[in-house]
């Protein structure tokens, strides 16, 4: 599999879920400050990382490795997170599709580790 490929997988469902998020007011379920405006900030910070991430990858740049992995990270933190508040029979991210793309989410972030892992292991 392609690192290029499972980036873009990955990357694409954080940002499904990054708009689902938003209509579930995700900022209260972590009790961040700012409400709306937090969540919009933090956005603004790690989107743009991610996308230049990406761009690293496609041109085969050392440090696109490092971003995969964050972006891998971020795939399956999502997942865990959004798992643990599911088991305690959170009212949010109940609907079929929202699951769906949080399940994705963490399958997605482990083959990109895996994957990274063995693309940054066959460069050194």
């Amino acid at each position: 599999m392609r690192l290029d490929n499972v980036y873009l997988m990955t990357l694409s469902l954080l940002i499904f879920h990054q708009i689902d998020a938003a209509y579930w007011q995700e900022w209260q379920m972590f009790h961040l400050p700012g409400g709306i405006q937090g969540y919009l900030v933090f956005n603004i910070a790690v989107l743009p990382f991610l996308l230049i991430g990406y761009a690293n990858v496609i041109k085969g740049h050392k440090s696109g490795f490092l971003c995969s992995y964050i972006c891998a990270g971020l795939g399956v933190l999502t997942g865990l997170i959004h798992a643990t508040f599911a088991l305690f029979e959170s009212q949010r991210f109940n609907l079929p599709l929202s699951m769906l793309i949080i399940m994705l989410c963490l399958v997605s972030g482990m083959i990109q580790l895996a994957v990274t892992w063995r693309h940054a292991g066959s460069k050194t």
